[in-house]
């Protein structure tokens, strides 16, 4: 990153949630809990993608991608946020909110552009079945992860560098539990236009980009699965995007709602509560979606249960 401009802010105090000790620990027990689930939910669908074969597919090469983005994001923010609840005094030094935004901004934005890419690999699979090997082959898939790495961080430069450039001068104290650029951005001395600009065009380009096209292909999906004669042929095929569009859904309209809403309306109370949501609750909801809601995952399951209850016979 490039050198910042010298202010008199050396740390951001992390407003959190309360001041109220009994109910921080309450907090502080509740979104433990939350982190150990999302660690071992995530952990599980990628050993468990990686050691059956039957998922080796790209829907699934997807998905472990998926989960390693959720891990990756929750973890930037989770353990600060339970060090913050314990602690006295809820800061964090300025290069350290630097980081911290920066590479939530990385998988955040992987996310979104892997959904992007599972919809679309959905879409070849229901609607151009015999194409489905040469569309979506190892390469197309690898590259298709490389690109969605490559845009978060590009993503995450451009606003890391044009925020932490800013002088602050006055408060350091953000509202809210992690550092966001939205709420960074209220804190800065000079004229944050440019910021504000950036943080909504990117948004626009990389979220509802991406959202288009899932659309799309859930379009096009259920055209294709409208035309097919039987009724139970019409929920098999439509019972391969169920996960997939629970996903997609509960990362959406949280993100968007952040993201792409004017920055006159932010309502401390709704935006932590989104915030929440999208760092906290969604990675671990992921993987729970899609072992709950997946006939193929949960096979894979038994596959390895029975695996491991006939070596431990021997």
């Amino acid at each position: 990153m490039a050198q910042w401009n010298q202010t008199t802010v050396s740390e951001f105090i992390l407003a959190g949630f309360t001041d109220n000790p009994v109910l921080r620990t309450s907090l502080f027990v509740v979104f433990l809990i939350i982190y150990v689930i999302t660690l071992l939910g995530n952990l599980g669908i990628i050993a468990l993608i990686h050691l059956d074969s039957h998922l080796q597919t790209p829907m699934y090469f997807f998905l472990s991608n998926l989960s390693f983005s959720d891990l990756c994001y929750s973890t930037v923010i989770v353990p600060q946020t339970l060090v913050n609840f314990l602690a006295e005094k809820k800061a964090i030094s300025f290069i350290g909110c630097a980081f911290q935004f920066y590479f939530y901004a990385v998988f955040a934005t992987v996310e979104c552009l892997l959904l992007a890419a599972m919809a679309y690999d959905r879409y070849v699979a229901i609607c151009n079945p015999l194409l489905y090997p040469v569309v979506m082959s190892k390469k197309v898939c690898i590259w298709l992860v490389l690109v969605s790495y490559m845009v978060g961080c590009a993503n995450g430069m451009i606003h890391t560098n044009t925020a932490f450039r800013l002088p602050f001068c006055s408060s350091n104290v953000i509202d809210q539990f992690f550092c966001d650029v939205p709420f960074i951005l209220k804190l800065a001395c000079s004229d944050t236009l440019l910021n504000h600009i950036l943080l909504f065009v990117i948004s626009l380009l990389v979220g509802l980009c991406s959202f288009l096209i899932i659309l799309i292909s859930y379009i096009y999906i259920l055209i294709t699965i409208w035309r097919i004669n039987s009724s139970e042929g019409r929920k098999k095929t439509f019972s391969t995007c169920i996960s997939h569009l629970m996903a997609v859904t509960l990362f959406y309209t949280t993100i968007l709602f952040i993201y792409l809403k004017p920055t006159s309306s932010y309502s401390e109370g709704q935006d932590r509560v989104a915030a929440v949501f999208y760092t906290v609750v969604i990675p671990m909801v992921n993987p729970l979606i899609y072992s709950l809601r997946n006939k193929d995952v949960k096979e894979a399951l038994r596959r390895i249960a029975r695996r491991k209850r006939v070596s431990f016979k021997t």
